[in-house]
Order: C-alpha cells, then sequence, then structure tokens
C-alpha cells in the first residue's frame, strides 16, 4: 500500500521532524578542518573508532621519524 507523503513549503516530507536539532552543532569542528577517509572493510574490522585508527597512525608516524633520524 502507497502512502500519502506531503512536502511543506521548503520541498521536506512532512514526516521529518527537526525541532531538536541544534544550528551549527559541527560548524567550528569542520571550520577546524577535517579529513573524511574511507577504511577497507578488513581495516575497519580492526578499528573500531576514529581513537584506536589515531593511535595505530601516531604510532606509524613515531616509527617512520625514528627511521629517518
Amino acid at each position: 500500500m502507497k502512502t500519502n507523503k506531503k512536502k511543506n513549503g521548503a520541498g521536506m516530507l512532512s514526516e521529518y521532524d527537526f525541532s531538536g536539532g541544534v544550528r551549527g552543532k559541527y560548524a567550528k569542528r569542520y571550520q577546524e578542518g577535517s579529513n573524511v577517509i574511507i577504511l577497507d572493510r578488513d581495516v575497519a574490522k580492526v578499528f573500531h573508532d576514529k581513537d584506536s585508527v589515531n593511535r595505530a597512525l601516531r604510532a606509524l608516524v613515531g616509527i617512520i621519524h625514528h627511521q629517518v633520524q
């Protein structure tokens, strides 16, 4: 059965509710710069969050700096 979905004047579906949203919540963080990286599935299985990825990369940077000197 197909349901009727009505759009409001801004083109948004009536079922969307952004009344609890916060405008600009991530704006400052975005201005500071962000870098989105898509991990391959096998790597994502090991690194479940940004902290684990950052720890591993910092350790790798340390190794690289040690090898270069």
